[in-house]
């Protein structure tokens, strides 16, 4: 697997919405929709990747507080179906993306 890919594909991704799905958990699904729309900006923004936050670095997982909140995101890789996992998360045609949002208590 090519790890230099599958971060390059994770930052476009993240930084775009395309090429998969972004989704909320129920509690920051239950925040108020400007909150919403600050954390999806934070998380598209954010490039503070280092040893301690991205250990396999791909850039497909990391903490920030927006607001007061601390936030977890992460990136799964699924099958073009969304039933399974991707066979290959380096390869564009055989994966869809998912970025999950949620507050860090519910993690």
């Amino acid at each position: 697997m090519d790890t230099e890919k599958v971060k390059q594909l994770n930052d476009a991704f993240r930084r775009s919405t395309v090429g998969g799905k972004f989704m909320f958990t129920s509690g920051v699904a239950a925040l108020d929709k400007k909150t919403r729309e600050e954390i999806v900006l934070e998380v598209r923004k954010f490039n503070n990747f280092n040893e301690s936050n991205d250990p396999f670095k791909e850039h497909d997982a990391s903490i920030l507080t927006v607001k007061g909140i601390e936030i977890y995101w992460k990136i799964d890789y699924y099958d073009n179906d969304m039933k399974y996992h991707s066979p290959d998360k380096s390869d564009p045609l055989k994966t869809k993306r998912v970025l999950t949002i949620m507050k860090m208590s519910e993690y």
